[in-house]
């Protein structure tokens, strides 16, 4: 199986909106591995481990987030994965 891994950084109205939330919800659909945080700037941050075809529909999610979110940029690198068992929200 091919697969990718992700360091993503989501600025906008990201935080207190249930970005995290509905991103390891996503994550946990397509079957990726990592993690979610928010960080001290109003971010969140992401990496993201898994099959190819996955983490492109994970990509595209991100740029729009849920509805309650309004992202406004995305940073992201590609990262050597790390396997990861699960999806965790970090805090």
């Amino acid at each position: 199986m091919n697969e990718d891994a992700y360091h993503i950084i989501v600025t906008g109205r990201v935080q207190g909106v249930g970005f995290r939330y509905y991103t390891k919800k996503k994550a946990d659909k397509l079957f990726l591995k990592g993690w979610v945080q928010n960080l001290g700037d109003g971010s969140v941050e992401i990496f993201v481990e898994g099959a190819v075809e996955g983490i492109n529909a994970f990509m595209e999610w991100c740029h729009y987030g849920p509805s309650s979110a309004e992202v406004k940029k995305l940073d992201y690198s590609k990262s050597n994965p790390e396997e990861f068992t699960d999806f965790l929200i970090r805090r």
